[in-house]
C-alpha cells in the first residue's frame, strides 16, 4: 500500500531546521522557527512556569481523565483573559485544544460541518500552517492582500478586497503581531474592520497566537475584544506556546461565540465531538501550569513582568536593528521594520535574496522574507545587519 504513495511536500519551515543543523559554519544564526530567546540564545522556562510546575508536584493530583473539552478550569480562565470581564456574558464556550494549530483545525472542522465548502479569507502572506489546516478540513481558501508597497499594513486595501466576502463567509485575522509581516492593523483600522463584519455579514475568525509580545498584553486582546463585542459569531483559536513558553506542552482554547447560548452549547459538543475524533483529549500539564499562573495573584504578577521583560527584548531587538540599517545606508528598509510588532518581521528582500543571505552569511530566515526578531542574541543584531546590507547592496 504504501508504494501506491506519492511524494508528499515537506514542511518549508522544518526542511530549513534540518538544514541549519548540519550547517557546519560557527556563525550560523537561526531565524527560522517562532520561539523566544534570551539575550544569550537560550529558550528560558520562564519563572512563574517553573513554579507553577513544582506547586503543581508537590500537590501531586491525580492524572484521571478530564474529559473531552480538557480542564474546565483552563478553559473558564482563558475565556477571561481573551474576552475580559463577563467573558462573553453567556455567548462564548471554550475547549482546550493541542496548542493553536490544534484550535485552528477544531474550529475548521466547526465550520465545515456547520456549513460543508464554506469560504474562509486569509491574508496574502498569511501564517505557513492557515492554507493546508483548513483545505485539510475542507474549507475553501480566498485570500486578501495585506501589506502596502512600503511593508505597513494596507488599510485601504484590505478593506476594499473584504468587501467582496459574501455573508456567512469566515475572514481570518490575526489578533496582534501579524505571522509572517509583523505589520497590524491601527485601532482605528480595527473600528473598520468591525463595522465592515458586521455590515457584510461575514465571521472573524481570529488567530491569537503573540498577544501580549506586541504593546503589552491588554492591548494586544483589544482588536479580539472589540470584535467581540460587534459580532454576532466568532470564532478564536487561542495559543500558549509563546507568551507561556509552553512550545512543547501543547496548550491551546478554540473558542466559539454565539448570538444564543443555544448555538453555543451545540458548537461546544460540536467541538468536542470533533476533538474525540481526532485526539480524543488534550495534555493536561501545560493547561494545568496556566491556570495555576492566572487563579493565583502572586504568579499572574510575575508571569505577567516577564511577559514584559521578553516583549522589551523583542522590541530593542527590533530597534536595534533598524538603527544599524539605517546606519549602513538603508533608511527605507529600517523604516518598515520599525513599524512592525511581535516576534516577526519580514525582510524585504527576495526569495534568492534570502537564499543569499542564507548561503554567503549563514543566516536563516524563510524564503518569504521572515525572521524572528525574538530569536537573534544580543551579540548577533550587528553581523545580522551587516548580511542584511549586503545582499541589499548588490541589487
Amino acid at each position: 500500500m504504501l508504494e501506491l504513495l506519492p511524494p508528499p511536500p515537506t514542511d518549508p519551515l522544518w526542511d530549513l531546521t534540518y538544514e541549519f543543523g548540519s550547517d557546519e559554519r560557527a556563525e550560523r544564526l537561526n531565524l527560522v522557527l517562532g520561539v523566544y530567546r534570551d539575550p544569550t540564545g537560550r529558550t528560558p522556562v520562564m519563572a512563574a512556569v517553573r513554579e507553577a510546575e513544582i506547586r503543581l508536584a508537590e500537590r501531586s493530583e491525580s492524572k484521571e481523565y478530564r474529559g473531552l473539552s480538557g480542564n474546565a478550569a483552563f478553559n473558564s480562565a482563558l475565556l477571561t483573559m481573551v474576552l475580559g470581564p463577563g467573558a462573553g456574558d453567556g455567548r462564548a464556550a471554550a475547549v482546550q485544544t493541542v496548542a493553536g494549530s490544534g484550535a485552528l483545525r477544531l474550529l475548521a472542522d466547526l465550520i465545515c460541518r456547520t456549513r460543508p465548502g464554506t469560504t474562509v479569507w486569509i491574508s496574502d502572506p498569511a501564517y505557513v500552517n492557515h492554507r493546508p489546516i483548513l483545505e485539510a478540513a475542507g474549507l475553501r481558501v480566498r485570500t486578501y492582500g495585506w501589506c502596502g508597497p512600503e511593508g505597513g499594513f494596507d488599510s485601504a486595501g484590505v478593506l476594499r478586497e473584504l468587501a467582496a466576502a459574501r455573508r456567512d463567509d469566515v475572514v481570518l485575522l490575526q489578533g496582534c503581531c501579524h505571522n509572517p509581516t509583523g505589520a497590524d492593523p491601527s485601532a482605528e483600522d480595527w473600528e473598520a474592520l468591525a463595522e465592515l463584519a458586521v455590515r457584510g455579514g461575514w465571521v472573524p475568525f481570529v488567530d491569537l497566537a503573540y498577544h501580549g509580545l506586541g504593546d503589552g498584553l491588554e492591548s494586544d486582546l483589544g482588536a479580539t475584544r472589540l470584535l467581540a463585542a460587534r459580532v454576532p459569531e466568532m470564532f478564536i483559536a487561542v495559543s500558549c506556546s509563546k507568551n507561556f513558553g509552553l512550545y512543547s506542552d501543547r496548550t491551546g482554547c478554540a473558542i466559539v461565540l454565539g448570538a444564543s447560548g443555544r448555538s453555543v452549547r451545540h458548537a461546544e459538543t460540536a467541538l468536542q465531538n470533533a476533538a474525540r475524533t481526532l485526539y480524543s483529549m488534550p495534555p493536561e500539564h501545560g493547561a494545568a501550569v496556566v491556570t495555576a499562573i492566572l487563579e493565583d495573584d502572586g504568579l499572574r504578577a510575575a508571569w505577567r513582568a516577564e511577559l514584559d521583560v521578553m516583549r522589551g527584548r523583542i522590541e530593542a531587538n527590533r530597534a536595534d536593528l533598524t538603527a544599524r540599517l539605517s546606519a549602513l545606508g538603508h533608511d527605507a528598509q529600517a523604516r518598515s521594520l520599525s513599524r512592525q510588532r511581535g516576534m516577526f518581521s519580514m525582510l524585504p528582500l527576495s526569495s534568492q535574496e534570502m537564499l543569499r543571505l542564507r548561503r554567503e552569511h549563514a543566516i536563516y530566515g524563510t524564503t518569504s522574507g521572515r525572521i524572528n526578531i525574538a530569536g537573534i542574541p544580543a551579540d548577533r543584531v550587528p553581523c545580522l545587519a551587516r548580511g542584511i546590507a549586503a545582499v541589499l547592496g548588490t541589487r
